[in-house]
């Protein structure tokens, strides 16, 4: 549950409803408003046709219900977390949301042991070996705020390590479609969806390069088909590449994300360093 608090400055003479819609209310959000005593104006049950007076203090309470399987036995390091929001830094090997194939051992699973009044809203979504930075709204308003609000789509860059020399920043412009009879592979394909990936490298020797990449779209498998395709697969990708020699895993990290907080309105940035697998590769780059 999360009770949040609002002045009415510039709202009076107004229903309370406008008030609700600026700060980001959905039209699900208001319609639960309505229920109960989950609106108040100055400590009492409220409408939201109200009309609002000068020094009012509108109050919502924001319910929640627990819809995955908890575990406890779980383990990921929260980067940031507020009454809002949480970011967490992602290990590799372990998926966001469940599935058929894993269904409580995910980042989803273990928010529902966490926070067990919420339900689980992931913002941005890794895949399972794609290790990093993963944005939880804790409540139906912060992720209307994140999601759908213009402009405020979260910003995120992503660092990894592809195989072969990369010199210079460059980009990747090709659209990305589904393998024919695959429910998980994705390839190059005139019929594919329009994808755009910016690219600069950090170092690298003949072997590797260590690369900053800025996706402009999001498509599925995106930065793994895009290097793939140039290529210069990720290391560690066995389904886009066959260098599996130095790292178990597709060698790539969600190192930043940057948004505007949904409710505060201040400017937000994470940032979290590779985990121990990449850093090793970077390690050969660097020749430490």
């Amino acid at each position: 549950m999360r009770v949040i608090t609002y002045q009415t400055e510039g709202f009076e003479g107004k229903q309370a409803v406008a008030l609700l819609k600026h700060y980001g209310c959905s039209g699900r959000i208001i319609s639960k408003l309505k229920n109960g005593d989950n609106l108040q104006i100055n400590g009492k049950k409220a409408r939201t046709i109200d009309i609002l007076q000068e020094g009012d203090i509108v109050q919502i309470t924001l319910d929640d219900e627990k819809t995955l399987l908890p575990n406890p036995d779980l383990k990921v390091e929260i980067a940031f977390e507020d009454n809002d929001i949480v970011v967490f830094n992602k290990p590799a090997n372990m998926a966001t949301h469940p599935s058929i194939y894993h269904y409580r051992d995910t980042l989803g699973n273990f928010f529902a042991a966490k926070y067990p009044d919420c339900s689980f809203r992931a913002i941005n979504r890794l895949d399972r070996n794609t290790s990093g930075l993963c944005l939880v709204a804790k409540n139906q308003l912060a992720a209307a705020n994140l999601s759908f609000a213009v402009n405020n789509h979260p910003d995120k860059v992503y660092y990894a390590v592809v195989c072969g020399r990369i010199a210079d920043k460059g980009e990747i412009i090709a659209p990305i479609g589904r393998v024919d009879n695959s429910i998980i592979k994705r390839e190059i394909s005139e019929n594919g969806m329009f994808a755009h990936t910016v690219y600069e490298p950090i170092c690298g020797n003949e072997e590797y390069t260590y690369v900053r990449v800025f996706l402009k779209t999001g498509r599925t498998h995106q930065i793994r088909v895009h290097f793939s395709h140039i290529g210069h697969p990720l290391a560690g990708d066995d389904l886009y590449g066959d260098n599996v020699k130095d790292i178990g895993r597709q060698a790539l990290h969600c190192g930043e994300i940057s948004f505007i907080h949904p409710t505060t309105r201040q400017p937000v940035i994470i940032k979290a360093e590779p985990p121990e697998d990449m850093q090793r590769l970077i390690d050969i780059i660097k020749g430490e």
